[in-house]
């Protein structure tokens, strides 16, 4: 299994993640919808309703991946524009051949591009999400400061990501679906086992919920706060500029 920590450099992990994503990304969809028995719809309905007062302007959608979570973003405010930014390009073609054949597509705009390195002007989007992209991050702390610096004073941060469950009966179902349940059929479907057994062990590696709002405020973001979803198997994280 591979750990997280085991990268010596940045630029190691950016290239195994990216690597990775890539492998899976036909089966990507499927595989989310399968394993969290589709309740990742409803997280990111809850994260997208958390911008409902900016229905008109820009969003950012980082680690876009197959482009989701800009469905959503779209579905849910009719006007709404989204750049959706993922440095993986066989998941954003994934996604945008899935798109459905509507005015939505008009509307998401995918380009491929670093986290760590925004490919956006300062201050132009009135929110800014990320759903399960923070963990694939080499450089958390330059990714956040990244994010408040595309957002406009006033604009949101809304980060979508597995937590750790500390409920005592949840916790060892938990466990062992993540980390034997959910390699092996992920593996079956996808061909590649090491990409879901990096899941678990990112999962288990990744900051506690206390340390990255920590560290979202650090990079300057104000009114900091964590919205534990489905048992604490997922966290929002809400920051505003």
């Amino acid at each position: 299994m591979v750990n997280p920590s085991s990268f010596s450099k940045p630029d190691e992990k950016k290239q195994f993640v990216r690597d990775k994503f890539s492998a899976i990304s036909g089966h990507y969809d499927l595989l989310n919808s399968l394993l969290s028995m589709q309740i990742d719809r409803y997280w990111r309905w809850k994260t997208t309703r958390l911008l409902r007062e900016f229905p008109g302007g820009p969003v950012l959608d980082l680690c876009a991946g197959t482009l989701p979570l800009s469905l959503e973003l779209t579905r849910q405010a009719k006007k709404r524009r989204v750049l959706a930014v993922d440095f993986c390009e066989d998941m954003l073609k994934n996604g945008w051949k899935g798109l459905p054949d509507d005015d939505r597509k008009n509307r998401i705009f995918p380009v491929c591009g670093d986290g760590e390195e925004i490919p956006a002007p300062s201050e132009t989007f009135y929110g800014c999400t990320v759903a399960f992209g923070v963990r694939n991050l080499a450089r958390t702390e330059q990714g956040l400061r990244e994010m408040y610096r595309v957002l406009r004073p006033g604009g949101k941060l809304l980060i979508l990501e597995f937590s750790r469950p500390t409920n005592p009966v949840v916790k060892p179902v938990y466990s062992l679906y993540l980390n034997k349940i959910l390699p092996m059929v992920a593996g079956m479907v996808s061909g590649d086992k090491e990409a879901y057994e990096y899941l678990a062990s990112s999962i288990a590696a990744f900051y506690e919920p206390e340390e990255l709002l920590a560290m979202m405020r650090e990079a300057g973001f104000t009114g900091v706060a964590r919205k534990p979803l489905s048992f604490g198997i997922v966290s929002i994280y809400i920051g505003c500029r």
